[in-house]
């Protein structure tokens, strides 16, 4: 008896695969998470009566799949903080929206530098199998520092093509829920959106999936929490999964 084919059904009509990178590929959100606490806890000091920023809820809710300056924005606007936008050029700091979002870059570039850049093993045995299937890949990233992060993980071979945040400030291209970072990887690999499935954890990114009009959305839920994963499915997500790798089982997650 032929053994079964190793991706999941829905996957199989798809005819390209873009990859979220933080949090899907890499497991690097836990870093962007600590440099974001680190950056936000000192405005909310200052502001007093404020409890700290959340690495978890606080990071899945208002920072995850955004770009610096929305991720910072739209979270100190969740706890009424009205700081001035600045300039993007803006020192890190405290006084500014990109002050912010300097600080956290400086505080995530000092931790990448300290050790190994991890990946999900399950993510990489799904690319292994879509690169032996011939199924073009695109990893997209708000992050600038995504591509680094695929070399120093040994994963930028499994790529056909990479957008990432210095991509989008070159293109001038917006940040999601805006789905024009998944639509210019597609473009890239020269496969329509609908003929191509987005894989991603935050909710933004989800979002920005099924308003691009993508094929197929998979929602990843690393946590296991039943409410980010109703949240996935809000946002617009056709499949939650715990880990991509399940995208090789013959359920597929649901």
């Amino acid at each position: 008896m032929a053994a079964a084919p190793p991706l999941a059904p829905c996957l199989r009509s798809m005819r390209a695969v873009v990859f979220d990178t933080d949090g899907v590929i890499t497991d690097s959100a836990r870093r962007h998470a600590a440099a974001w606490k680190k950056a936000f806890d000192a405005c909310l000091s200052a502001a007093g009566g404020q409890r700290p920023f959340d690495e978890v809820d606080d990071y899945l809710r208002h920072v995850d799949g955004r770009s610096r300056r929305d991720g910072a924005a739209e979270f100190l606007r969740s706890r009424g903080l009205d700081l001035p936008e600045g300039r993007p050029d803006d020192p890190p700091g405290t006084g500014t929206v990109w002050a912010v979002a300097a600080r956290k870059d400086e505080l995530f570039t000092q931790s990448l530098r300290t050790g190994p850049v991890d990946v999900w093993p399950g993510t990489v045995r799904l690319l292994d199998v879509l690169r032996a299937e011939r199924v073009p890949c695109a990893a997209v990233s708000a992050s600038r520092h995504a591509a680094e992060l695929l070399v120093r993980a040994g994963l930028d071979d499994r790529f056909d093509a990479v957008v990432d945040g210095n991509e989008a400030r070159r293109l001038r291209l917006p940040g999601k829920p805006d789905p024009a970072l998944f639509v210019e990887a597609a473009r890239r690999l020269r496969i329509p959106a609908g003929d191509t499935a987005v894989v991603e954890d935050a909710l933004a990114g989800v979002e920005a999936g099924r308003r691009g009009g993508f094929g197929l959305v998979v929602g990843v839920n690393r946590t296991g929490d039943p409410v980010h994963a109703a949240g996935l499915r809000r946002h617009g997500a056709d499949v939650v999964v715990s880990d991509p790798g399940d995208l090789l089982t013959a359920g597929g997650g649901g």
